[in-house]
């Protein structure tokens, strides 16, 4: 809290005393003012509630089917030496490409529609999910399985009564991630034939040089990025209570 009062403290100074340019900075009563037209009147036809909700929608979509194929792969890749030969190649070689770079490729294939925001969102997160997963399963010690071996465990009952509780934490963190990075791609999505989205709101704004909803839209983006993390701590809490540092 005393963080977040001194950076407002900061902002209200700089702007007061005119340090900065209240063009490119204003000040943050004029960004809440901004706030309060955006969630009443609107933006460009559309409620700052429609531009959250729609952006949200994308990333939870893009983040879920990240995790169905992320997790799964994974534990494939941490499990078998040749499915990590196989795979690695491929998962290193498209994580470092650039967003915009990679999406107009995609919007070459699949179109300027929600179908190659998806699949952009999706790739974004893949990655992060896929690496911590497979190391998570690579580091368990061996002798846990082979003791559930020893007491008549099948592969599937390794899978969800070993691998899964001892990598949990470290699958959650990567998972942590990984939506942080679909954030960060979250506004080269949405500048391609959007009409809305908080994502697009922000790319619009700047290009009429609306400082104050960039900002406000950009102190959004954040404050809902937040809220996601805080809730998939809590699950993790709920579904992982053994391990301590969920806890703090």
């Amino acid at each position: 809290m005393l963080t977040v009062v001194l950076m407002f403290a900061a902002w209200e100074f700089v702007t007061a005393t005119g340090l900065a340019n209240k063009l490119f900075l204003p000040a943050p009563e004029t960004v809440w003012q901004a706030f309060l037209k955006a969630v009443n009147k609107g933006y460009q036809g559309n409620t700052l509630q429609v531009h959250v909700g729609i952006s949200l929608l994308r990333i939870l979509a893009a983040f879920f089917a990240a995790v169905v194929v992320g997790v799964p792969l994974g534990i494939l890749m941490g499990l078998s030496k040749d499915a990590r030969a196989l795979l690695n190649p491929i998962i290193e070689f498209y994580r470092p490409l650039p967003p915009l770079g990679l999406y107009t490729l995609l919007v070459m294939w699949l179109g300027i529609g929600e179908e190659s925001k998806f699949a952009l969102l999706f790739l974004a997160g893949l990655p992060g999910i896929i690496i911590t997963t497979t190391q998570a399963i690579w580091n368990i010690e061996p002798i846990y399985a082979r003791a559930a071996q020893a007491l008549g465990a099948r592969p599937k009952d390794l899978i969800w009564h070993v691998y899964l509780p001892a990598a949990g934490p470290t699958i959650l963190a990567g998972m942590r991630i990984s939506l942080g990075f679909i954030y960060t791609v979250l506004v080269a999505a949405e500048i391609v034939a959007a009409t809305a989205g908080i994502g697009w709101m922000i790319w619009d704004a700047a290009k009429f040089l609306l400082s104050d909803v960039v900002i406000m839209g950009l102190i959004v983006l954040g404050l809902t990025g937040v809220g996601l993390d805080m809730a998939m701590r809590q699950i993790g809490r709920w579904l992982m209570p053994w391990d301590a540092k969920l806890k703090s």
